[in-house]
């Protein structure tokens, strides 16, 4: 018993940022609202989503380990201007997760199946840690017609060169530990999905440079300076993205979003409202 309250504590290091904005600050129960919260079966799983608001669609996607209520505060913002459409993704919050084998791509394939079922002619992306990830598979597919995209701490693969030594360490840590504890691999669901979820941070992304070249979308790279994404690899994001722009946010970790929620919609409303440029110095515009 003891192993698995060690377990839930550490994993909500992991995923504290998810909710952390949502916490009594809003009338609106986002993530849990009966009013508006719908399912839609997509790709064999029960997918769980709230709409807010009308005009154009900005869909929102959360990190690892969390779910709708960790968009609380952008929802309650973005929600006047937009049709914001948030989703618990698949393994996450509401929606079932229904494989044994959880992959980026996968969550990917079920949001593009929500933008059908909705019949969204095109959206924006706003995609916050894993959501970021999702986000750069989303525009290299080309399956939706993406507008913009805040890629907000994404990586494309789970090694060092990448992010930061500890935080592979300490999930690897993690997942071994389980594993030691439980050898015949049956695990209770609750852990089968933090398995799930850890898995995704060990061995994945594997998104090559080559896909990121097929974004269309006008792409906000966005990265603390003392992120868990090392700089130089946001650096390398930014630059293999036909249409990007860089911000990389000072004195910041990569819990910006939760830490200074006012100065992160503010980045984000001016990136989707102007329209999207790359200035050339040289030209001296």
């Amino acid at each position: 018993m003891q192993f698995y309250k060690n377990l839930l504590c550490s994993f909500l290091i992991l995923i504290v940022s998810s909710h952390l904005s949502a916490q009594n600050k809003f009338e609106t129960p986002y993530g849990n609202n009966k009013e508006v919260g719908k399912y839609v079966e997509i790709n064999g799983a029960k997918i769980y989503y709230e709409e807010y608001g009308k005009g154009e669609p900005l869909l929102f996607i959360h990190g690892n380990g969390g779910n709708i209520s960790g968009s609380s505060n952008r929802i309650e913002y973005f929600k006047s201007k937009y049709r914001v459409i948030a989703a618990d993704s698949r393994g996450h919050g509401k929606s079932d997760m229904n494989t044994d084998s959880l992959t980026y791509r996968q969550i990917a394939s079920d949001l593009e199946g929500l933008v059908a079922h909705l019949k969204l002619d095109s959206l924006n992306i706003v995609g916050v840690s894993d959501g970021a990830i999702v986000s750069f598979i989303m525009g290299a597919n080309g399956n939706t017609d993406i507008k913009k995209i805040v890629a907000w701490a994404g990586n494309l693969r789970p090694d060092t060169t990448a992010v930061r030594p500890f935080a592979p360490a300490g999930i690897k840590k993690r997942y071994d530990g389980i594993k030691k504890a439980m050898p015949n691999g049956k695990y209770p669901p609750y852990i089968e999905r933090n398995m799930q979820r850890y898995g995704l941070m060990l061995f994945q992304p594997q998104i090559t440079h080559e896909e990121l070249q097929k974004i269309t979308a006008g792409v906000l790279v966005m990265a603390a300076d003392r992120d868990v994404i090392k700089n130089s690899h946001s650096l390398e994001i930014f630059e293999h993205i036909p249409r990007a722009q860089l911000c990389i946010i000072p004195g910041a970790t990569h819990f910006f979003p939760i830490q200074a929620p006012d100065l992160f919609i503010f980045v984000i409303e001016r990136f989707l409202s102007v329209p999207f440029s790359m200035p050339d110095t040289d030209s001296g515009n």
